[in-house]
């Protein structure tokens, strides 16, 4: 664990551009990501009006906020949720801390998280005996590297993956010198479904949370959140309070276009296979239908074959 304090940004930012070759690939890797983003963006009907729409609805939302925070909290309170409130980073902390204590749970595997990157959850809770572990692949690169994260979106984009495959090779045993990004991937991959089978609480960040229903979304390009808070026996969600919404509207007009974009896919792509995703998950819900459906079937067939009551009641 590393208890430093991290150092300030202006003097990690000399550090990093005194290494002009690096300071080009680093350029160029994010030009490259942002020209993708924008290919991906052009590629969504209406984008703009879009955008504006979600704007509007946002700042809508946040002229009412302290309205939209008691709705939610009163229909998630309905649907079963503990809700708690932090008024600092120290009250958030501690409370994610009585939470672990009051499960007996020393273990936690985090998706991506702003709010409790900001609040310096980690190191807080490994002072206290908890083991966290960071699900996001960024994340977890940085976290073995002991360093905070150097973009808000992209984590490790500072790294390139000779360095990853170096770290890799001394925290997680992969081959020497290896650099290829799929075997590398494959390793975290292995090493974090570990962790995940292990994890006793999951906590994720959340995206938007709607006041109409008491429900939130999270948006992940990578399955970590789902896989964190289906395993482990209890979920935790940290939200900023902007993160609040009043309706799910919202969410049913945009999550494609979000997904669209997070996962630099074509949106015809996207919505093909959401579209039959939904489907798959929608009949594997009402599965029970389909059984009853058969089961009354099979006792009009043995009724009819049997041709009075007694007879098939005794078959």
């Amino acid at each position: 664990m590393n208890t430093a304090p991290p150092l300030p940004h202006a003097d990690a930012a000399r550090n990093f551009l005194k290494d002009e070759a690096n300071t080009d690939w680093h350029n160029q890797t994010l030009w490259f990501v942002r020209t993708k983003r924008d290919k991906a963006a052009a590629t969504v009907p209406g984008w703009e009006a879009l955008r504006e729409a979600a704007s509007r609805i946002k700042d809508h939302t946040l002229s009412q906020l302290g309205f939209y925070l008691e709705a939610f909290e009163k229909q998630a309170l309905a649907n079963g949720v503990q809700v708690h409130w932090a008024a600092d980073a120290d009250e958030h902390n501690r409370l994610v801390l009585g939470i672990m204590q009051q499960s007996g749970a020393t273990r936690m595997v985090k998706s991506k998280s702003m709010l409790t990157e900001e609040c310096h959850l980690n190191p807080f809770l490994e002072q206290h005996g908890i083991e966290v572990i960071d699900t996001d692949l960024g994340e977890r690169i940085v976290q073995l590297r002991q360093e905070p994260p150097s973009h808000i979106v992209m984590p490790a984009i500072h790294l390139r993956k000779q360095a990853i495959g170096e770290l890799f090779h001394e925290k997680l045993g992969t081959a020497a010198g290896a650099s290829d990004p799929q075997y590398l991937a494959e390793a975290a991959r292995q090493h974090l479904r570990q962790k995940f089978l292990g994890a006793e609480v999951a906590l994720t960040g959340v995206n938007f949370a709607i006041a109409e229903t008491g429900g939130f979304v999270v948006c992940t390009n990578e399955g970590n959140a789902d896989l964190g808070v289906h395993l482990a026996h209890t979920a935790a969600t940290f939200a900023n309070v902007m993160a609040a919404l009043s309706t799910g509207l919202f969410i049913i007009r945009f999550r494609r276009p979000i997904a669209h974009l997070i996962r630099n896919q074509p949106l015809s792509r996207r919505l093909t296979r959401r579209a039959l995703s939904d489907t798959i998950e929608l009949l594997g819900t009402y599965w029970w239908i389909a059984a009853l459906i058969l089961v009354a079937i099979s006792l009009a067939a043995t009724f009819i074959s049997a041709g009075d009551t007694s007879t098939a009641l005794r078959q």
